[in-house]
């Protein structure tokens, strides 16, 4: 690793390294500071913060130039973020990016994101963190909104910093020209009619994930489902401490009973 005082940004990502959603991210901020790149090497999508456990990890060196190193990697976007913290990294990051990920991580989406779930992991290791997604599963889409806006994003983040604790979900609109950022709250809402049931070639009953999202707040202005359907990015900050803190008085009397 250089020893030069550029910014050290640590990228993953839950779809591959080989995904083009991270690979136009790399290239949309390498003007930013000496850029690693720790990504699975397939895809890992809906792992949310899984570790692995019950094996070991394989980190593999794809590529080494100035200021760009890539690393592929056997295990979950989270791993990829402890090995590189823990193992790979010669000096604590400056910024971790998650993303450019294909497909929607607004709303509830954040529980069971890989994605979520790396940018939430470098949170907790006290690292400014940005998940960045685009609204398109596609594996060709359009990237170009979503690298500028994730590039500026990165930009504020770098300059001005995050509370401990507090990472971002930025989400892009697969539109040609988004119409500016929104700061917004997470949808209130729900997955329903969440498997499609068919047969394997021997009969047997299987399961397809799928589902339709049910807003339970649709008409909100502030929320970042609304702000997408309006074309806007939407940008949300999120906290590790999940602690019900508006609850937790009610409960203390439970402690006498």
């Amino acid at each position: 690793m250089s020893e030069n005082k550029k910014p050290l940004i640590l990228i993953t990502n839950d779809d591959g390294i080989y995904a083009k959603g991270i690979n136009e991210l790399i290239e949309g901020v390498r003007s930013l500071g000496e850029i690693v790149v720790i990504a699975p090497d397939g895809a890992r999508s809906g792992m949310s913060s899984a570790i692995t456990s019950l094996h070991p990890l394989r980190v593999n060196l794809i590529k080494e130039e100035k200021d760009l190193t890539l690393y592929s990697c056997t295990g979950t976007p989270v791993d990829c973020v402890k090995l590189g913290i823990n193992e790979i990294l010669d000096r604590k990051p400056d910024l971790v990016l998650s993303g450019i990920n294909h497909g929607s991580n607004a709303a509830i989406c954040v529980i069971y994101s890989g994605t979520i779930g790396a940018a939430l992991e470098g949170c907790i290791f006290g690292i400014p963190s940005v998940g960045i997604s685009l609204t398109d599963l596609s594996a060709n889409a359009d990237f170009s909104e979503a690298v500028k806006f994730g590039k500026l994003v990165a930009e504020k983040v770098l300059s001005e910093g995050l509370p401990q604790g507090i990472c971002l979900n930025l989400n892009v609109p697969a539109i040609p020209q988004v119409n500016g950022l929104k700061i917004c709250s997470q949808t209130k809402g729900y997955w329903a009619k969440e498997f499609q049931l068919a047969k394997d070639p021997s009969g047997k009953t299987v399961y397809w994930l799928t589902g339709e999202f049910l807003n339970e707040d649709p008409k909100n202005e502030h929320n970042d489902e609304w702000a997408l359907s309006q074309g806007y990015a939407s940008l949300v900050p999120l906290k590790i401490d999940m602690t019900a803190h508006s609850f937790l008085e009610k409960i203390k009397s439970w402690e006498n009973s």
